[in-house]
């Protein structure tokens, strides 16, 4: 018995010893691709910082960030969790219907209110002596057709809408939920799909008094696309494919990305993306605070402005057939005090696109 024990002591600080010298002797990582996020580093080691707590804080977070063979650990914890133990979700990620979403509760009204104030502060800033044409719509996420039918904590999406749309009641409001399902979105991923979005582009155009007749050729990507909630939720998921519809005339466009302060050519689709952290971000030049889109080819000599999030990313191309210039304006990177110095509001077509994730989260907004 006491050999016994003396071996299982001697495997023990074997394994706490070795582990140790790995987690000092391994390289630092700055990024963690699955989860798309920067790593904590080293914290500052001073007689300040060891007297206020925060060094011993900090590194805590630096531990956690730099342990060795971290995702495998993660996927380990995150099997165990929904397989083993049966948990319902795993940090807020669950699964279902072949559907990874990370649950978005509660409804914060605060969110929405704030939102409510920037737009608000845009039409009366920019927009209300105008002769423009405001539109707006909300992008339901995953939760919307995936939490409460599988018995997870879901915000009340109708009061979401009603707020939203009377606290942007100078807007006409374009209602896309309905023309949704769960498989117009990507399984390991927030956003919807391309090519499975026509109708709902169809349905937007033909609301702003346009027509769509382009037709496309869906083009798909060999790498294999690895969505947010791939690394997110550390399980062995299946990647999704990425599809995205193109034609001359679209290629024809020509984009200018002011995201810098200096103008620089882009394309519709930037293909050098799928090679990136994020292949999503191949969809109109990814999260570009101020683009401007000429199309030679557009069926009217309209303007369209749009306040939009990601989502509008994968969307815009499909509406572009109907637009001479289309101006794309994130403001979660760019001041709304600011737009003035690169927008003149008058005789457009504006539409404000933004997805619950966001609304719900509104403090990004600037």
């Amino acid at each position: 018995m006491k050999k016994s024990n003396f071996i299982l002591v001697c495997i023990m600080a074997a394994f706490f010893f070795g582990m140790s010298f790995f987690c000092w002797g391994k390289e630092v990582s700055d990024y963690s691709d699955s989860e798309r996020r920067v790593l904590a580093r080293f914290p500052e080691l001073t007689e300040e910082t060891v007297l206020s707590g925060k060094f011993m804080k900090n590194f805590e977070t630096y531990t956690l960030d730099q342990f060795p063979l971290r995702d495998s650990f993660r996927t380990i914890k995150s099997i165990a969790q929904l397989g083993l133990f049966r948990q319902k979700a795993n940090n807020d990620i669950y699964v279902a219907d072949g559907y990874v979403a990370k649950m978005e509760y509660p409804l914060n009204e605060y969110m929405l209110e704030n939102a409510g104030k920037k737009f608000q502060y845009l039409y009366d800033t920019y927009m209300a002596d105008s002769d423009v044409t405001l539109y707006f719509s909300i992008v339901p996420d995953k939760n919307y057709f995936l939490a409460k039918e599988n018995g997870y904590l879901s915000m009340d999406y109708d009061q979401f809408f009603e707020i939203m749309q009377q606290k942007t009641d100078y807007m006409q409001y374009i209602e896309i939920a309905d023309a949704l399902s769960i498989g117009d979105y990507y399984r390991t991923d927030t956003h919807w799909r391309q090519e499975c979005i026509q109708d709902v582009a169809a349905h937007i155009a033909e609301s702003m008094g346009n027509t769509l007749e382009w037709q496309y050729e869906e083009v798909t990507v060999e790498q294999p696309f690895y969505g947010v909630y791939y690394g997110q939720s550390a399980l062995p998921l299946k990647p999704d494919t990425l599809t995205y519809l193109n034609n001359e005339k679209l290629e024809s466009c020509t984009i200018t990305s002011y995201d810098t302060g200096m103008p620089v050519e882009k394309k519709i689709y930037e293909v050098e993306e799928l090679d990136g952290k994020d292949p999503y971000e191949m969809f109109l030049a990814g999260s570009d605070a101020l683009l401007v889109i000429d199309n030679p080819n557009a069926t009217t000599d309209k303007e369209l402005v749009v306040f939009r999030d990601s989502f509008a990313s994968s969307l815009l191309p499909l509406l572009m057939e109907s637009y001479a210039k289309v101006t794309v304006i994130d403001i979660r990177y760019i001041s709304s005090a600011m737009l003035g110095n690169f927008v003149e509001f008058t005789n457009q077509d504006v539409l404000f696109l933004y997805s619950t994730l966001v609304l719900n989260s509104s403090t990004s907004f600037k």
